[in-house]
């Protein structure tokens, strides 16, 4: 037992020996653990003493790097902010005032935003852009007036200048300065840029704009666009001003009044209509922009942590001076559209058929489309109206050149007269400097202001015309000329255009060419329309036209009516458009002028030679192999013999083989000048063996006299044979003699010279020879035949020399024997034919130089003298076996 209790006593000490050591063990590994937790704890603590110095200093160096990245972040920002507001703020939208001038855009665009401060960024200074034009309304507020009055005044000359000169359009509305807060805008009001509305007006102000708004997206926009801003992309052209409305203040608005602003805020900026506000509530609409405004900043309503600093106002000299200039250039009107704008592409020249009428365009409208005219069976005839230098000979130009571009000269003719002082139609026909003529022209008439003769004779010929082709069409059972084209498409039927420029000219008066000329435009007028004649009459101002009187049907045949700027009685009596055209524009109407049928058309500039001279030697290039030049009148140019076809026509006639004697002319003719007509003819004296063919020229002008005399000299002699005729050229004149002996040299071996001493012996012999049967022609060439009364008053062989030449002039006619003599004065042509109770049968025609009509009474049939005032080189041709009234003839210049 005691040793069991021994063994576990022993087995227990040896247990609690082996734990005891264990325990010591675990102690001392517990206390090695102790020391290096320690040790840690002390390094840890030591650490975590180190870390918030270190996370602090990477803090620091952190935030340091964040700043210096942000900052240049934000100085990049800025710098591009600046960059982009420059873009969208260019020229004067942005420019500081030391460096401000106007900069309209090249194309018809917005300026874009206004500058209006500046705004401090990182260390920059980024403009502060407010959008006003074609994007929004602005509304000032705040407790600063004077920063209100500038930032007012920013936007509107930064928006004016920005814009091309007319395209902004200011109304002021400040009922507390009555327009005091837009003084310095004021030289604007002169050309209409600037228009006041006094208290009280607000409402009708606002109406206005309404009506604008609703107009333009009626009628300019019509669907095609959303918006002025896009229809000006797409075409290039503005068709509308941009309309600002400057309310500065006033009364609360009554609700009408606020129901048409809030209108105006949501639509008006699409149609270029605007609002600047000052103390006036807007709509919260995305379109308005509010400024607060105090001490010189502004914040931005939607911005308010953002600063601006507001420009100061521009300086007053130079906004008086801008608006000045502005105004000027407003006032002196748009710069007109080039002329090739009118032109068709050029593979569509000379496409257009004229069977159904004639369709150009003559310019461009407000919305930038072309306004066309036409002249057809409606509206048939123009009226052009406007006074001197407002365009009408220009509009006439680019008219004729796109009719020319679009119809050949087979499709489409022109008949050109203008009664100006002036040579503006010349161009068209060939001249010495420019051989090229207009394809589609068939006669020009220039200088013809006293020569309302040629443009009665235009009318005649367009009156045969008229018959004609109304002739043609019965024949073919037709009515029309597109009919009549169907039915005989080889016949020559183009319509015909008939320009006659200063018209009033022509129905001046009360005689017989006034009332005739009325006659024939009623005719044409009324009965042209359905054969493809076409007047184009153009006038300062048709008041006062007697010949019109009356006649109300003869102008309602014009239904086209051009009105230039300040054109007065074209339109209609209600119709006061005109008056308010800029220049280069015109009024058309295809409605007889009524206020409904308005169209505002930009003329091009067709007047320039250089663009001109393109056009024609193009279409010149193009002309049918047989095209002739056009027949040129000018009534300034004094024509010459040696020119006149009918005389180059002339000819001998040629000898009987069995004849010994040459044989002459059948019946002589003596050409004397060329007739005013659309044809270039000369006036023909026939001179057969009949009683009374003799020729009196009467007047005092010696140069005209002789002219006639030496043209009947030299055309007679044209047509005979040498040796076939005699003349006897008798000078009694001395003023006289170079052209007599001129003639004299001219006629050759022919003719024999008589003189003061010589020509009582001249009428003797004569005389003499008429007792025999007929014989050779004799053609007795007196000048001044009533400076010999004296000598021919002698008596020779029982007779005076008077007494000898009323036999010759009795009788030599019938024996081949013709005087063509010059009398300076009616009377003493009477007097050398017997005295006042004479006959004066034996003058069988006459020709009227310097002498009026009232002197020729004894002369012409029926009651009163003719219709004749006299004018340098014209007469009066008058044969009695011819004419029912004289004949204007125009003198050919002595010579060859």
């Amino acid at each position: 037992m005691a040793d069991v209790r021994t063994q576990l006593v022993n087995r227990v000490r040896g247990m609690l020996s082996h734990a005891l050591g264990a325990t010591r063990d675990q102690l001392a590994a517990a206390r090695s653990d102790l020391d290096a937790a320690t040790g840690r704890l002390g390094r840890t603590r030591r650490a975590a003493r180190r870390v918030p110095g270190q996370a602090a200093e990477q803090r620091d160096h952190r935030i340091a790097d964040i700043e210096t990245r942000h900052a240049a972040r934000l100085r990049e920002l800025a710098d591009a902010a600046a960059t982009a507001a420059a873009r969208q703020a260019p020229g004067a939208a942005g420019a500081a005032w030391a460096d401000w001038r106007p900069t309209p855009p090249s194309r018809a665009e917005a300026p874009g935003s206004l500058r209006i401060g500046e705004i401090p960024i990182a260390g920059s200074r980024v403009p502060a852009l407010v959008p006003l034009l074609d994007a929004g309304h602005v509304q000032l507020t705040g407790d600063d007036p004077a920063g209100a009055d500038a930032v007012a005044a920013t936007l509107l000359l930064r928006a004016v200048g920005r814009a091309e000169p007319g395209a902004v359009r200011l109304v002021g509305y400040d009922p507390e300065h009555l327009g005091g807060g837009l003084a310095g805008f004021a030289p604007l009001s002169t050309a209409g840029l600037l228009t006041f509305v006094g208290p009280g007006g607000l409402t009708g102000l606002l109406d206005e704009l309404v009506d604008q708004i609703r107009r333009i997206n009626e009628q300019v926009l019509a669907g095609e666009y959303l918006s002025i801003r896009e229809l000006a992309a797409a075409t290039g052209r503005r068709p509308e001003p941009w309309r600002v409305a400057v309310l500065l203040g006033g009364e609360e608005p009554s609700r009408h009044e606020r129901a048409q602003l809030d209108r105006i805020a949501r639509t008006g900026a699409t149609c270029g209509v605007h609002l600047l506000v000052r103390d006036l509530d807007l709509p919260d609409v995305p379109t308005v922009t509010r400024l607060r405004l105090s001490a010189g900043a502004a914040e931005v309503g939607d911005y308010p942590g953002l600063p601006v600093t507001l420009d100061p106002a521009p300086p007053p000299a130079l906004l008086t001076e801008t608006c000045r200039r502005i105004a000027a250039r407003v006032s002196a009107g748009p710069a007109p559209a080039p002329f090739t704008d009118l032109l068709p592409p050029p593979d569509a020249w000379w496409r257009e058929n004229s069977a159904n009428g004639l369709t150009a365009p003559i310019g461009d409208g407000p919305q930038g489309r072309p306004v066309r005219l036409t002249l057809g069976d409606y509206p048939p005839h123009a009226l052009i109206g406007g006074p001197s230098g407002t365009g009408k000979t220009n509009l006439i130009f680019a008219w004729i050149g796109a009719l020319a571009a679009r119809y050949s000269p087979t499709e489409l003719e022109f008949y050109l007269l203008d009664f100006k002082e002036g040579v503006s139609f010349a161009r068209f026909a060939q001249g010495r400097r420019d051989p090229s003529w207009l394809p589609h022209l068939r006669l020009v008439g220039i200088n013809v202001n006293t020569d309302r003769e040629f443009g009665l004779a235009l009318l005649r010929f367009l009156a045969d015309e008229l018959r004609r082709r109304a002739e043609a069409a019965k024949r073919h059972e037709v009515t029309k000329l597109a009919e009549l084209r169907v039915v005989d498409p080889t016949g020559h039927w183009p319509r015909i255009v008939a320009v006659v420029d200063e018209f009033q000219m022509l129905l001046a008066g009360r005689d017989a060419v006034a009332r005739e000329a009325a006659d024939l435009l009623e005719d044409l007028a009324r009965r042209g329309r359905s054969q493809g004649i076409h007047l184009v009459l153009a006038s300062q101002d048709v008041r006062g036209i007697e010949a019109l009187w009356g006649r109300p049907a003869l102008v309602a045949q014009f239904t086209l009516r051009i009105a230039m700027p300040k054109a007065l009685r074209i339109l209609e009596e209600r119709n006061d458009a005109a008056q308010t055209l800029p220049r280069h524009h015109a009024v058309v109407n295809a409605e007889s002028g009524m206020v409904e049928g308005n169209q505002v058309a930009r003329i091009p500039t067709a007047s320039d030679w250089q663009t001109w001279q393109d056009v024609q030697h193009r279409l010149w290039r193009m002309r049918p192999p047989r095209a002739t030049p056009a027949r040129l009148f000018d009534g300034d140019a004094i024509p010459r013999l040696r020119d006149a076809p009918d005389f180059q026509a002339l000819r001998p006639a040629e000898a009987d083989p069995g004849e010994q004697r040459p044989a002459p002319v059948r019946t002589p003719v003596a050409l004397l000048g060329e007739i005013i007509d659309v044809q270039a003819r000369s006036a023909g004296l026939r001179l057969p063996r009949a009683p009374g063919r003799n020729l009196a020229v009467i007047g005092t002008s010696v140069e005209e006299a002789c002219a006639v005399l030496d043209a009947a000299g030299r055309s007679l002699h044209r047509q005979q044979s040498p040796g076939a005729a005699r003349y006897s050229v008798a000078c009694l004149d001395p003023d006289a003699e170079p052209a007599a002996m001129a003639l004299y040299d001219a006629l050759g071996g022919d003719a024999a010279w008589y003189d003061e001493e010589t020509v009582p012996e001249l009428v003797a012999e004569t005389a003499a020879g008429l007792r025999g049967g007929p014989a050779e022609p004799h053609y007795l060439l007196l000048y001044a035949v009533d400076a010999a009364a004296g000598q021919l008053g002698a008596q020779l062989d029982g007779r005076t020399g008077l007494e000898h030449l009323r036999q010759v002039l009795h009788d030599g006619p019938e024996r081949r024997t013709h005087v063509l003599a010059w009398w300076r004065g009616v009377a003493r042509m009477r007097a050398d034919l017997g005295g006042p109770a004479a006959r004066t049968d034996q003058i069988g025609a006459w020709v009227a130089l310097d002498v009026q009509g009232s002197e020729l009474t004894s002369l012409h049939p029926g009651t009163g003298g003719p219709d004749w005032y006299p004018r340098p080189w014209r007469g009066l041709f008058f044969d009695r076996s011819a004419h029912r009234t004289g004949q204007v003839i125009i003198p050919y210049r002595a010579g060859p």
